[in-house]
């Protein structure tokens, strides 16, 4: 993979966690991630340092997806019925 493929990889996992920080309001603990020191904009830094910012910041997002502490979105047929129905 290219460095460049690599940088827009970055940026797109840092993207998916704004986005589900922001559709959950639940920010993901992301220590491990800040500890490397750097971000998608750190196009100086070499690819082997980005790759491992990715996996790491991807690691801690599947993390805290996987958090069993979180509540589970129940999703009922006869629920979404009824909320189409009183939407018309």
């Amino acid at each position: 993979m290219q460095k460049e493929e690599l940088l827009h990889l970055h940026m797109l996992m840092f993207q998916i966690k704004k986005y589900f920080e922001s559709i959950t309001n639940d920010e993901i603990l992301t220590e491990r991630y800040n500890s490397l020191e750097i971000s998608p904009l750190h196009i100086h830094k070499d690819k082997n340092a980005h790759s491992e910012a990715l996996l790491t910041l991807g690691n801690e997002i599947i993390s805290h997806i996987h958090n069993p502490t979180l509540p589970a979105v129940n999703y009922s047929h006869e629920t979404a019925s009824l909320l189409v129905a009183a939407e018309q």
